[in-house]
């Protein structure tokens, strides 16, 4: 027989809760068994005046709002605000009944404002630390990686702007990092620098040679090796050089989980000699692969100039000898006796033809890049190859997952501070999306450390055996993370 569905409403009244509504293997459901933010409102409450002015929403509900909605990868407020007046979850999940009014979307807007950036930063860090608490994140093996967030602007915003106006305003900025400085006192040729003008913090770049330039953040992301959890992020303009902040990345990271770093990945952006020195002098294994060496050439490369880091000397491919003449921003520059090089044989192919010495710069981590190109050449260890393996899908996963889930492919708002939020929020959600799967996963395998934690801070001791979650010293099952 076919069924009718009567589109009348026959009760007035509805007995029962709000979460009798949802399911119980809702996301929300399991997400808020294990968030606490009863420190926010103590947190946050110097920036409200405390006898004076409006009740304002709720500082746990305001974030529970914005949780909510980067759970549904909904990252814009209006259209969340929307969502939740019909969405039985997210009225629940923020603390809303039926008859309750949702806030106005400005709301979102102004709390963000008011309270700053740091602040959600740590909404991050306390799920980082439920994590670390219920056994969730191990420390000493980290994966690090970098990607690139659209920013809101449109391509009607761009203007361009000459680099030298930059550098007149900016002198400080002048000395550069990346090589020697222009020789024989020539001016530098204009250039020119697109900006948007609606959102000027967001620079053009591209993380692709098949893809055009685009404004853009870049987010500094590590991922734990046991079971992905986000422990760090970082959002900058899209031009910074992600190698430049691999150890500061490292001191944050050690310094948020109390745990000293023994093995790091990363990809080739990262393979600067410098990062290499530093990993070895703070005895950390730097699983980051060598970036390739060219092969054509105009002239003699550098690369078949032979360094002796024992006498401090540096060998042309004749045997002649270059000394240390003078220190650049990234490293020393080694000079040839005029002599030698103008009765050269290989004078045409060794410098350009207005040149009447070849220099060669020996950069800072020099040995140490020279000793991660020997051993890649040799073949990496079975240990290094599989950790290098996880960081396709425990750091790029998270990144792909943080674009295709939630919403991060491009910034919701404008300013550098605003998408740090959406990244922080983004990171927390899939932490608590990991830790709430850990908890009520009712697999035999689940963490004792997680089950002790819970129960000194929820108090679940009676609810989990009703729930039927048995808990053992097992890791397989988190180990599948």
């Amino acid at each position: 027989m076919i069924g009718k569905q009567d589109k009348e409403q026959r009760s007035l009244f509805i007995e029962g809760d709000i979460s009798d509504f949802v399911p119980d293997d809702h996301i929300l459901k399991k997400v808020d068994k294990v968030l606490d933010l009863s420190w926010l409102r103590a947190e946050v409450a110097e920036t409200y005046c405390l006898t004076n002015g409006r009740p304002g929403i709720g500082p746990e509900a305001a974030v529970r709002l914005m949780l909510a909605g980067f759970f549904a990868g909904i990252t814009q407020d209006r259209k969340l605000m929307r969502e939740a007046q019909v969405n039985l979850a997210m009225r629940w999940f923020a603390g809303y009944a039926l008859s309750d009014t949702i806030p106005h979307h400005s709301s979102l807007t102004r709390i963000r404002q008011r309270w700053g950036e740091a602040r959600f930063k740590k909404i991050l860090g306390m799920t980082v630390e439920a994590c670390i608490k219920a056994g969730l994140v191990n420390g000493e093996t980290v994966h690090i990686d970098a990607t690139l967030i659209r920013a809101d602007v449109s391509w009607e915003s761009l203007t361009v702007r000459h680099m030298n106006q930059v550098l007149e305003a900016n002198p400080e900025s002048q000395e550069s990092e990346d090589g020697p400085p222009p020789s024989g006192g020539q001016k530098p040729k204009q250039k020119t620098k697109k900006i948007s003008t609606t959102d000027p913090e967001a620079t053009m770049t591209t993380g692709r040679q098949d893809h055009p330039m685009e404004p853009s953040y870049k987010q500094h992301t590590v991922s734990d090796d046991k079971t992905g959890i986000v422990v760090d992020v970082e959002v900058t303009t899209g031009e910074d050089s992600e190698g430049q902040r691999l150890m500061e990345t490292v001191d944050r990271v050690e310094q948020s989980t109390g745990i000293k770093v023994k093995t790091l990945t990363a990809d080739a952006g990262y393979a600067h000699p410098k990062n290499y020195e530093a990993a070895e002098a703070r005895d950390i294994e730097a699983v980051i692969p060598p970036g390739p060496v060219r092969t054509k050439y105009t002239k003699i490369p550098s690369r078949r100039f032979k360094y002796d880091a024992r006498h401090q000397i540096v060998r042309c491919p004749r045997g002649k000898i270059f000394r240390k003449k003078s220190r650049v921003a990234n490293g020393w520059l080694y000079r040839a006796q005029g002599k030698d090089c103008k009765v050269c044989p290989l004078k045409a192919r060794r410098m350009s033809a207005t040149a009447r010495v070849r220099q060669v710069l020996i950069v800072d981590g020099f040995e140490a890049l020279l000793r991660a190109r020997r051993k890649k050449l040799q073949g990496w260890d079975p240990a290094w190859v599989s950790a290098y393996m996880r960081h396709r899908y425990r750091v790029e996963g998270a990144h792909g997952e943080a674009k295709t889930q939630h919403g991060l492919r491009r910034a919701a708002r404008r300013g550098l501070w605003n998408v740090a939020i959406q990244a922080y929020l983004t990171a927390a959600v899939m932490n608590l999306k990991r830790l709430a799967v850990a908890v009520f996963s009712g697999f035999p395998g689940f963490h004792k450390p997680l089950k002790t934690f819970l129960e000194a801070l929820f108090g679940y001791g009676r609810l989990f055996p009703a729930l039927g979650v048995h808990f053992s010293n097992d890791d397989a099952y988190l180990n599948q993370f």
